[in-house]
């Protein structure tokens, strides 16, 4: 039979090193995700390493180096396919990129091992795992910092609610306030807000601005008789 004529030992043996090399160090990486409790863990991990390194160490064996260079760019963008299904946004913020990212690591080591980079593909491995635990504490550390310092890159909007018959009114007088502060709008809209109500957002050009400043600004038009509400916030999410 022909499956047995294209056993080769030596090949057998070298894609046995190559798929251990893609187990053990696609488990690492995954160990890290599943301790952390993310949506791609252990088994995703190393499938996702599996995969790759199996797919270029077949092309290795039949096509040589550059058979094995071509299912590579393939590898690339089909995981890239896979880690997008991870990436979910709720309520204006964008979940799974970090995920994401490990398993296309995951991957890129997979591809080592099956092209025979085994070193290479646990020196990957550490810094993949260097990326994903040294890095959190700078991270968190930053996002303790308030939005309204200086460099943080934020968008900032004001909304009044006021009735629809005194809509130019107000509008005039929030243009008015914003004026003074010397924070220029870079956009301004109208929304309808319920029946006989709408809602006025102002996004302000300005990225950094005076917190304090701000509460003071919106607390004077909530107590204006026209304003049903008025409040301000940032987003980090653009």
């Amino acid at each position: 039979m022909q499956a047995f004529q294209t056993v080769n030992l030596q090949s057998l043996i070298d894609s046995l090193v190559s798929l251990s090399a893609a187990f053990i160090f696609g488990g690492m990486i995954g160990f890290e995700r599943q301790f952390r409790q993310r949506t791609a863990g252990l088994r995703t991990n190393v499938l996702v390493a599996l995969g790759a390194a199996i797919f270029v160490d077949m092309a290795a064996r039949l096509h040589g180096q550059e058979g094995a260079v071509h299912v590579v760019a393939y590898v690339i963008s089909g995981i890239g396919f896979l880690g997008a299904g991870v990436i979910m946004r709720e309520e204006g913020n964008v979940r799974g990129l970090n995920t994401a990212a490990t398993l296309w690591c995951s991957g890129a080591v997979g591809a080592c091992a099956g092209a025979d980079l085994v070193l290479e593909a646990g020196v990957a491995t550490l810094f993949i795992l260097a990326a994903n635990t040294l890095l959190r504490p700078i991270v968190d550390q930053i996002n303790r910092r308030p939005l309204d310092v200086k460099s943080a890159e934020v968008t900032n909007m004001v909304y009044v609610v006021t009735a629809s018959d005194s809509q130019k009114m107000v509008l005039a007088l929030l243009e008015k306030s914003l004026e003074e502060l010397r924070y220029p709008t870079r956009d301004l809209e109208v929304h309808a807000f319920g029946d006989d109500e709408v809602k006025i957002q102002a996004v302000l050009a300005a990225t950094s601005i005076d917190g304090p400043q701000l509460d003071a600004m919106v607390k004077r038009l909530s107590d204006l008789p026209v304003v049903t509400q008025a409040y301000w916030s940032a987003s980090t999410s653009d």
